[in-house]
């Protein structure tokens, strides 16, 4: 059995680390929860329990804040795959301008920033409620030993942004023989 399928790389262990995500500002539709976010973090907070009653720790940043603190961070979704070739991640980044958005290399590090803009109507209008966020993101990705650096490309389409890299061989550390002498 292969152990690095069970635990497979932490691509979010700078993210854990240093909260990156920008607050929004937003003047409605803060405190609305919806039954499905809510389900969703009462499923969250069940995972959580069972992980850290076998040890391991929540390093989940945003759920540290208050509620109504987490409304106001606009974090996009992120699906991360892996072929024997290449990684593939795509990010949800709908409304999002492709002029918007801008990743950034740094230090075996992928950080994905982008703006969501408000397109405000001058019209007169009743509002009755907004329930879209918009503000800035930022998503820290560390990257694996393994991945091509050199070779990142990203193309967005229908508001998800993929971003593909090539993996590359690393060498493997050698192991050898230590002789056992007998104790004189």
């Amino acid at each position: 059995m292969d152990i690095k399928k069970l635990a497979p790389w932490n691509w979010f262990k700078e993210e854990e680390t240093q909260n990156k995500s920008v607050p929004i500002s937003s003047t409605t539709g803060q405190n609305y929860i919806s039954p499905l976010s809510q389900l969703h973090q009462e499923i969250d907070r069940i995972f959580d329990n069972v992980l850290r009653n076998v040890g391991i720790p929540n390093l989940d940043i945003d759920k540290t804040l208050p509620q109504s603190a987490q409304n106001l961070l606009l974090k996009p979704c992120i699906d991360i795959a892996a072929t024997d070739k290449e990684y593939t991640i795509t990010v949800e980044v709908p409304g999002v301008e492709e002029d918007h958005i801008k990743l950034e290399l740094s230090n075996d590090t992928l950080i994905i920033k982008g703006e969501k803009k408000h397109e405000s109507e001058k019209k007169d209008k009743n509002i009755y409620r907004v329930e879209r966020a918009y503000g800035s993101f930022q998503r820290v990705l560390s990257l694996p030993e393994d991945a091509n650096q050199e070779d990142i490309n990203a193309q967005i389409k229908n508001g998800v942004l993929t971003i593909t890299m090539p993996r590359k061989e690393v060498s493997k550390p050698k192991g050898k023989l230590i002789d056992i002498k007998k104790a004189s």
